[in-house]
């Protein structure tokens, strides 16, 4: 499953991070496609306590695309974060006639991309929509 990655495109991975996946995603899905400056706006704002944690993979993958890739910080978006299973800590509790209750504390792995967005796109599909509008005007 893994994804080949393009030259306009930088990635950051945190591998054990104290929380299980679950609430991870959910911060995580806060900054899926959003740009990369309105996305630290989102972490630094959110009440979560993982958000820090996430904000700081976010830092290092906006770094890596500017060092390694000379890509434009104002240009960059989330294009994927993603989370997954790390390692799991098993504890036990004593519980009542000699049982035992177990307690298990996840941990995540949380893999974030940016890339640039292609303002070219953009535009050909705003050209697009005004072509189609011309022909309709003059109908009427």
């Amino acid at each position: 499953m893994t994804q080949e990655i393009n030259k306009n495109t930088a990635q950051a991975i945190g591998k054990s991070l104290k929380t299980s996946p679950q609430k991870a995603n959910l911060v995580l899905s806060l900054i899926r496609g959003k740009k990369a400056e309105e996305a630290l706006n989102l972490l630094t704002f959110s009440r979560k306590r993982i958000s820090e944690q996430v904000s700081k993979i976010l830092k290092s993958a906006i770094s890596n695309a500017e060092n390694n890739h000379q890509l434009d910080i104002d240009k960059l978006y989330v294009k994927e974060a993603s989370v997954g299973k790390s390692m799991v800590l098993k504890r036990f509790r004593p519980r009542a006639r000699g049982r035992s209750g177990k307690i298990l504390k996840p941990f995540s792995r949380v893999r974030i991309l940016v890339a640039e967005r292609q303002e070219e796109k953009v535009k050909e599909n705003v050209e697009k929509k005004n072509i189609d509008k011309q022909p309709n005007e003059d109908k009427k």
